[in-house]
């Protein structure tokens, strides 16, 4: 099968691989559709996440048909039309049945905290991910699910986890009817959940960033106000100003690690291949909230000492939420949101790439050069 395949940083190219196969009797192999490339995504393509290993295939978002399954599968099918949860989770350990699918004791041997993460290097479980032509699918029982009949493919994508992690950021925040609302990142787990804050009765909803093009989309597709970082002399400052001098109620981190790294991991990254992330945009959380507010935090950090202002968080007597999006467990609402028309999540959808040409894929997302907000790898079969 043609995948695209890691060579070191910022060196990704389509490869012929062997088609993966039934390793266990729950796994399912899924005929890739529709893939994505995501923001986090970009950590492991510029060399900045641990045991990124060369010859790994990216891609935790997408979707597909069912080729093949395993003896032991029972929900799915040959033929079946469906989508899957970023999370790799094996639905019985005791966190999964508390529904932190994200969390998972069983899929994971290299780390303590997050679960398995399809294509996301060996510290988040060694699995291929999707952007590929097949992909094996682990616990097919617990994870895909069929794609409803009346719902767009490309919606289903969406799914997989930007939507689903930028509602979650809302929900972390407790949102009460009326709250002022900042996101920081216009990404699409930034526009998600300022999209998602609205629903959950903000009164108020305000995006920062510091491109243009993404604070104009913010505007049209969330109704939200916008905050260009670098038109400001200091943004804290200003979102004080703007708030009555209190802060906002809620503050949502959808930025994370920044994707290129800081000055310091770029120094040393040859070497340690860590990245924690500069905590700039989790720092500007802390200091923009209000006293007794909520920051909720849904961007990817890595495992690594960021020097957070966790003091300044105790003396104002923050509730900070955090944790990777258990997908799965928002699918019900999220569903009843697309059908209703309250949300369109293809709508974020500004490029589509074959799979072939996914390199010019990456350098463009990574460049964000064309107004590239959410790019769609289109499989030739």
């Amino acid at each position: 099968m043609k995948a695209m395949v890691y060579r070191g940083p910022y060196r990704v190219r389509v490869e012929e691989k062997d088609r993966p196969r039934i390793e266990h009797p729950n796994d399912a192999i899924v005929r890739v559709t529709r893939a994505a490339i995501c923001g986090s995504d970009l950590h492991l393509f510029h060399g900045m996440m641990p045991d990124t290993r060369v010859g790994t295939t990216f891609g935790h978002e997408f979707i597909g048909v069912v080729d093949e399954v395993g003896p032991s599968v029972r929900n799915v099918k040959p033929g079946d039309r469906v989508m899957v949860p970023f999370n790799v989770f094996c639905g019985t350990c005791y966190f999964c049945a508390k529904g932190l699918y994200s969390n998972c004791h069983n899929v994971n041997p290299n780390a303590t905290a997050v679960g398995g993460i399809y294509g996301y290097s060996h510290t988040s479980g060694g699995y291929d991910g999707g952007q590929a032509e097949y992909v094996r699918v682990p616990f097919a029982d617990v994870g895909p699910t069929v794609i409803p009949g009346w719902m767009h493919e490309e919606d289903a994508l969406m799914c997989t986890d930007a939507l689903p992690t930028g509602y979650f950021g809302a929900q972390l925040g407790g949102i009460h009817e009326g709250d002022v609302v900042v996101v920081f990142g216009a990404g699409p787990v930034g526009l998600f959940a300022a999209k998602s804050a609205w629903l959950m009765g903000a009164g108020r909803v305000i995006v920062v960033d510091h491109l243009s093009d993404r604070l104009e989309f913010a505007q049209r597709f969330a109704r939200a106000e916008t905050v260009h970082f670098g038109h400001v002399n200091d943004v804290v400052v200003h979102l004080k100003k703007i708030t009555d001098d209190i802060g906002a109620d809620v503050v949502i981190d959808a930025v994370g690690a920044e994707a290129d790294g800081n000055l310091l991991q770029h120094v040393t990254s040859a070497k340690l291949k860590l990245q924690g992330g500069s905590p700039i945009a989790l720092n500007w959380a802390i200091d923009s909230v209000r006293k007794g507010g909520t920051v909720a935090v849904v961007g990817a950090y890595g495992p690594m000492f960021s020097a957070v202002k966790f003091g300044d968080a105790m003396n104002k007597g923050l509730t900070l939420r955090m944790n990777q999006c258990p997908v799965k467990r928002q699918w019900p609402r999220l569903f009843e949101h697309i059908r209703n028309g309250h949300i369109s999540p293809r709508e974020i959808i500004t490029h589509r790439i074959p799979l072939d040409h996914i390199a010019e894929g990456y350098h463009l997302f990574s460049s964000k050069l064309d107004g590239c907000i959410k790019p769609v790898v289109v499989p030739a079969t």
